[in-house]
Formats: C-alpha cells, sequence, structure tokens
C-alpha cells in the first residue's frame, strides 16, 4: 500500500558529507512527521532526527549541529544532508514516516519503514 524509498548512502570518510532521500508512494491520503533513524551492529535503532509536516525539527544530540533534516511535502520526501560525519556515525539509516492511507484514517497514523541504507565512515 505504503512504499517508503530511501538513497544516498555510501562510503565516506571522516570529515565529509552525504544526502540520503526518502521517498513515500503508494495509497497515501496525507503524511504526517517523517524522520530517520539509525542501527549499528550490535545496537539498538536509535533516533537521527525527525521532521513535522509543518518544518519543526527534532535531532538527537549526537548529531545537533551537523546534520540537517529537510522536507518537501509535495513530493512526499524527506531528506537528511549530513555533514561533518564521523566513523560512530557508520550505520544503517531508515527512513520512518506517519502515513495515512484512506483505510487509516479515525486512527493515529500507522508508522512506515523504509529498507534501509547503509552509511559507512572509514578512514
Amino acid at each position: 500500500q505504503v512504499q517508503l524509498v530511501e538513497s544516498g548512502g555510501g562510503l565516506v570518510q571522516p570529515g565529509g558529507s552525504l544526502r540520503l532521500s526518502c521517498a513515500a508512494s503508494g495509497s497515501i491520503f496525507s503524511v504526517n512527521a517523517m524522520g530517520w533513524y539509525r542501527q549499528a551492529p550490535g545496537k539498538e535503532r536509535e533516533l537521527v532526527a525527525t521532521i513535522s509536516t509543518g518544518g519543526a525539527t527534532n535531532y538527537a544530540d549526537s548529531v545537533k549541529g551537523r546534520f540537517t533534516v529537510s522536507r518537501d511535502n509535495a513530493k512526499n520526501t524527506v531528506y537528511l544532508q549530513m555533514n561533518s560525519l564521523k566513523p560512530e556515525d557508520t550505520a544503517v539509516y531508515l527512513c520512518n514516516a506517519k502515513i495515512h492511507t484512506p483505510w487509516s484514517l479515525g486512527t493515529a497514523p500507522p508508522d512506515y519503514w523504509g529498507q534501509g541504507t547503509q552509511v559507512t565512515v572509514f578512514s
């Protein structure tokens, strides 16, 4: 019904930059909050950044000042600009969005997840 497709991961040296994109498609009625999470090997999934429909943002302390989350509501797309990358940023980055389909109205918007994109920061 709804798909989230991510792109933009890869290999980068410390201090480098990457930009992730995530586009939602399918039977979408409305898209609420969108955001990014990450999961490193042997660690739990953690929040990186979220952005509301109106543009209010929230960041993990570890990425404040280095990462910027943004969205294009017309394209149902969320972005994550990652600057000054560090080895500890290495993880699978997953897109998340709270999306209403025509069949979910009247309830809280369900969570949808992308398949994940690998970001590796290495010397």
